[in-house]
């Protein structure tokens, strides 16, 4: 199928939204994409607070970019970045560091979370920017009554987590509050290097020099970071049929080692403001009217504080930073949504709202002695995307399949301070899905969309330190033309989901090593791929849960001065694998695979590398002590393998040695841990 004809295609389903009560009538069966939900993320994600390794240990379509011991990125179906929408309780958030050090999913704990729902594919339209898929976060509710946490994880080299909740209240009035503090040293990979030696490891036989991104030697054993959260939710219930609910959430990260970077931050602080009005039964025309304000901010300063770089003179001894070079950006989002919900009879209901967004992005580099000539010089020069759109899903259900339509449109403005180009951007997106039961054993589900996201303040206009102009500033925006669909069968027992998806990109935003300015670059593209997800149970107490995941992605023509059309950060297949075994119901104890093919498809010409193949062993166990305490044990990597599992693409920028091949960050070695909670 040619992308022109995707095109009438998607122009059908929003046009769908007109026509749809004569295709509730007819009798065509309609097949529907399904989301994957994991639940209780808080109980059961407790080796570390970061977000991006839980996904990573549970939905086999996402993958790690590991940038650090905490604050990671993810990878979904082989696209990342703006490319994914991350909310949390429906809030969108951004990281302030145009290098991903504090991407949207290091702004919120596990520690914290409920619940998380993946949707992949174009196939929602209520929030701004969903291309490849979106997350949605769901943080915890306060309860009725005093209820209470409180925990305890230490874990090699020295990591250490204490958390507690407290939460009670009535009908009327419900409160929750939670704080958190982690640290950890340097973790060691398996060959024992820990970051600074994984430094050493690229550059074995150095000089020092200027620019030298080695860390100095007082700081070659500091710690990798230290987190300390704060997060309050109210909910209220004070005239029938009324609920208002407000939350604040504070990160405050300080130190955070980023070895493959050529900075670390010092710090990295966000506040996350959220706040819900929803009323129930106005009328016909009103089951539930939900209204919502949110506001987040972050502040992020890198620098080269503890590198040798910053050093006058040169040297790895030296404790001073006369040179220091700092990159500070801030960004702040608000956001409002309004959404009326509505029954048109029992088995036909539908929704309508307006979405209106504005995000502030602003940058500057601070520089000290012979690199005090930066100082005020714009990273990023205060721009403002403005987005206001419309949207509307409807579904009707059958007695043997649903069917859901959806439309959305967009008016996006993108307005620099500077001398630059203001963009403006209006786009329509829609989707068609649903599921049909064959039989008590099997289901059809698929869909088709298309969606869109317009370039970010980074890819249009951000300048390096020299004042080089890397973003391109007339990008067009990118539209996902997507097919999905799959079979689900649920025998006595074994469970199994099993997905196929293709999607056409046009003028996909990637990186253009070869350039010199205006790197990044439109390219029309295609991914596609599969996964296989499921259960199967050996008896009640013995079940086995696995899921594998291929995606491929290809440009449709080299880039600008290149050859290689492989598209970059397309994961190799991936396998997720779980022997659990729940005891006597006090506890459960798991044996767990994971494991990635060879990474031989990939982006040379921007700074990719071949990777290897790996599997590791992780073993966990919880057991409860007591009715009210829990003690969990695990270790990871049991073998204590020496692997990688993100690549290097250039579009971040990464240390590299003298050949010019880019740093490939290590995952951790064998990492043991105990986690110890008290809970009334």
């Amino acid at each position: 199928m040619k992308l022109s004809h995707l095109s009438k295609l998607s122009i059908a389903v929003i046009a769908s939204m007109y026509s749809f009560q004569a295709l509730a009538e007819s009798d065509i069966p309609s097949i529907s994409v399904q989301a994957t939900e994991l639940s209780d993320v808080s109980g059961e994600q407790i080796k570390s607070a970061d977000l991006a390794d839980a996904l990573t240990r549970n939905v086999p379509n996402i993958s790690l970019i590991r940038r650090s011991g905490i604050a990671n990125d993810i990878i979904l179906r082989g696209q990342n970045k703006d490319n994914i929408n991350i909310l949390i309780d429906n809030a969108k958030v951004y990281g302030a560091c145009p290098n991903r050090m504090d991407p949207p999913t290091s702004h919120v704990l596990t520690n914290n979370i409920e619940s998380i729902e993946i949707i992949e594919g174009p196939y929602d339209v209520e929030n701004f920017g969903t291309l490849s898929g979106v997350v949605k976060v769901k943080t915890k509710k306060p309860e009725e009554d005093l209820h209470g946490e409180i925990s305890v994880n230490f874990g090699s080299w020295n990591y250490q987590k204490q958390a507690m909740t407290l939460t009670g209240g009535n009908e009327k009035v419900r409160g929750l509050v939670s704080v958190s503090k982690e640290s950890s040293e340097q973790y060691e990979d398996g060959d024992g290097n820990d970051f600074a030696e994984q430094i050493d490891e690229l550059n074995p036989s150095f000089t020092p020099m200027a620019g030298d991104p080695h860390y100095k030697d007082i700081y070659r054993g500091m710690d990798a970071y230290d987190k300390k959260t704060f997060m309050s939710k109210f909910y209220f219930n004070l005239i029938d049929n009324h609920e208002m609910a407000v939350s604040y959430t504070a990160n405050r990260s300080d130190d955070v080692l980023y070895p493959s970077s050529k900075m670390d931050a010092l710090y990295d602080d966000s506040n996350i403001l959220n706040l819900d009005y929803s009323i129930t039964n106005l009328g016909e025309l009103s089951k539930k009217l939900d209204f919502q304000y949110y506001h987040s901010d972050v502040t992020h300063p890198m620098s080269t504080k503890y590198r040798i770089a910053s050093s006058a003179p040169q040297t790895s001894s030296t404790t001073n930073s006369n040179n220091e070079v700092v990159s500070k950006l801030t960004t702040d989002m608000d956001g409002f949504k309004v959404k009326n919900a509505f029954d048109i009879d029992s088995t036909f209901e539908g929704s309508i709202g307006l979405d209106y967004s504005k995000r502030n992005w602003d940058g500057k580099y601070i520089g000290y002695g012979m690199k005090s000539g930066i100082t005020d010089r714009k990273s990023i020069d205060d721009v403002d995307t403005d987005n206001t759109a419309i949207f509307a899903e409807l579904e009707k259900r059958y007695s043997n399949f649903t069917v859901k339509v959806g439309a959305r449109y967009d008016d996006v403005s993108i307005n620099p301070d500077g001398t630059q180009q203001d963009n403006d951007y209006d786009y329509f997106s829609g989707f068609i899905n649903g599921t049909y039961t064959v039989n008590n054993t099997t289901s059809l589900f698929g869909g088709l969309g298309k969606s869109s996201r317009v370039p970010d303040a980074r890819e249009l206009y951000w300048k390096m330190s020299s004042g080089m102009e890397v973003g391109t500033p007339d990008l067009d925006k990118t539209d996902n033309y997507e097919i999905d669909f799959g079979i689900e069968n649920n025998f006595e027992n074994l469970t199994i989901k099993t997905k196929f998806f293709h999607s056409w990109l046009k003028d996909y935003i990637h990186y253009n090593d070869s350039k010199t300015m205006n790197r990044q670059e439109n390219v029309d593209a295609k991914i596609y791929g599969f996964d296989v997800s499921g259960m199967y149970s050996f008896t009640d107490e013995i079940y086995l849960d696995f899921g594998v995941a291929y995606q491929r992605g290809k440009k449709d023509k080299a880039l600008t001065g290149q050859t290689d059309k492989d598209l970059a950060n397309i994961t190799p297949a991936k396998l997720n694998l779980g022997l659990n075994y729940d005891y006597m119901a006090n506890g459960t104890a798991k044996v767990e695979v994971i494991a990635a093919d060879t990474w031989d498809n990939y982006d040379e010409d921007n700074g990719e590398q071949k990777i290897d193949s790996y599997a590791i062993m992780n073993l966990k166990a919880r057991h409860n002590l007591t009715k009210n305490f829990e003690v969990t044990v695990g270790v990871d990597n049991v073998f204590d393998k020496t692997y990688a599992i993100n690549n290097t693409y250039k579009d971040l920028i990464l240390l590299g040695d003298a050949s010019g091949d880019v740093m490939m960050m290590n995952e951790p070695g064998r990492y043991y841990y105990l986690n110890a909670a008290f809970r009334f």
